[in-house]
């Protein structure tokens, strides 16, 4: 048997988000899963152990100025052309495009299920995934996503980074993808200040490219910290998530590495300035930090600069406990 599963939202964390809908299907019918993703999701490089997986089809819909391969028209029945090469039984899409249940009738998929058609509105990322393996195949799924990666590679990366035991080896995940999200150097400066005073730390800075992440990025290494400081700017994803895993704890403003680490096994406290709490506390490895003055967060909330650091390290006191 052959099983298609449709995640077209753009991001890796989403991707993580949907890993346990995609594992429930794949124990129901004992066989692995193909993901058709876009590529913005990543996929391909932080999948490819896990053994529910199957192929990772890339999803190429382009954007409003060019149509990628699978966009308008022609990339409409370019795809059906991809799908028809594998010969799928069953397809799950896990949102209400219409578009898509006609490329899967048009592809000769016979089983089709999908999510109420042109009800997009509203729906909630992880509840109406839940609401919808229970209906359908009458799962209860728990959120609880699991990223797995070889061994060796974490050896490796143990010892070519000298990760020691005897130190508290932190991720510092400090970019974020808008800069709503993105947490002051002085708060994580503030932070580390205090870590430092109880514990012997080695900190790993997960940072992209952006002018904004890079001027965080250098605003710590210009601290007496610098050398307990390891950037991960010019490593690719691979090459981190080895790092991650040999971490005693992450400590994230709401982003791909927050759900990469907690992915990963790894206690990930969660720096929620200005996005919905679900995305930093639907898996049990999670645990949020809100503004200050806020009972919850959602979007704009607008409190990057009302994370209090004092608190990011009592939860690190907690969880090394």
């Amino acid at each position: 048997m052959r099983i298609l599963a449709v995640q077209n939202r753009m991001g890796i964390g989403d991707m993580v988000i949907f890993l346990p809908f995609i594992e429930a299907i794949s124990k129901k019918y004992d066989t692995p899963v193909s993901i058709l993703v876009k590529e913005s999701s990543k996929a391909i490089q932080f999948l490819k152990y896990n053994k529910i997986i199957d192929q990772i089809i890339i999803l190429d819909r382009g954007n409003k100025i060019k149509h990628g391969e699978h966009g308008g028209i022609i990339g409409f029945f370019n795809l059906i052309k991809d799908l028809k090469k594998y010969n799928f039984d069953k397809i799950f899409i896990f949102n209400s495009s219409f578009r898509f249940n006609i490329i899967a009738r048009t592809a000769g998929i016979k089983d089709i299920y999908q999510y109420p058609l042109f009800q997009k509105k509203n729906q909630h990322i992880i509840n109406t995934a839940k609401e919808f393996l229970k209906k359908e195949l009458s799962l209860e799924v728990e959120s609880d996503p699991k990223i797995l990666i070889d061994d060796k590679l974490i050896k490796e990366s143990k010892s070519k980074y000298k990760i020691d035991n005897e130190e508290i080896n932190i991720l510092l995940g400090i970019g974020g993808s808008g800069p709503t999200k993105r947490i002051p150097a002085k708060i994580f400066i503030d932070f580390m200040n205090l870590a430092v005073e109880k514990y012997k730390c080695k900190f790993f800075l997960a940072t992209g490219k952006n002018t904004d992440e890079q001027k965080i990025l250098h605003e710590i290494l210009d601290t007496k910290h610098k050398d307990k400081c390891y950037p991960l700017d010019e490593l690719s994803l691979n090459e981190i998530l080895p790092i991650i895993k040999n971490c005693n704890i992450s400590i994230c403003n709401d982003s791909s590495f927050s759900h990469l680490s907690s992915g990963l096994g790894i206690k990930t406290i969660i720096l929620m300035a200005d996005t919905p709490l679900l995305y930093g506390n639907y898996s049990p490895t999670m645990f949020p930090i809100i503004p200050d003055g806020e009972n919850t967060v959602t979007h704009n909330t607008l409190g990057k600069n009302r994370i209090n650091p004092r608190k990011i390290f009592e939860q690190l006191i907690k969880l090394l406990n």
